[in-house]
């Protein structure tokens, strides 16, 4: 079983490696087909468009665990090695300045999406 902490320690990688291909996708150097595959797969990770649907439970999410690292695996086969090692390097910089949420602001955000549900819910009753 996948502790949480190697969970969290990919989903830092994943986060990184997406900054990388954004950074990728503006490079010069970068060929106009590996721009066009980063484009498709920031697009579907971002639409609601899927494969399949979100709505339908387990399944849906399923699609996104598997189309989306394939897409970014992809993208990473087509940008040449030189311009990734450099994008890659300035991603772990933006990251490493990025502030981190404090537990507290998690709650807050929470609060305010649960309160966001039930006046939703109250409003449709």
């Amino acid at each position: 079983m996948i502790s949480l902490q190697a969970l969290r320690e990919r989903a830092r990688a994943l986060k990184i490696e997406l900054i990388a291909l954004a950074l990728a996708a503006r490079h010069p150097q970068t060929p106009w087909y590996a721009k066009l595959v980063v484009a498709g797969c920031v697009a579907y990770a971002l639409t609601p468009v899927d494969f399949i649907p979100d709505a339908i439970p387990v399944i849906g999410v399923v699609d996104d665990l598997i189309f989306i690292p394939l897409a970014v695996a992809l993208a990473v086969r087509f940008i040449p090695a030189p311009v990734l090692a450099d994008c890659r390097a300035r991603s772990q910089e933006i990251e490493a300045r990025t502030p981190k949420l404090s537990r507290t602001a998690w709650a807050l955000i929470a609060f305010a999406w649960a309160s966001l549900v039930v006046l939703l819910a109250y409003w449709a009753i």
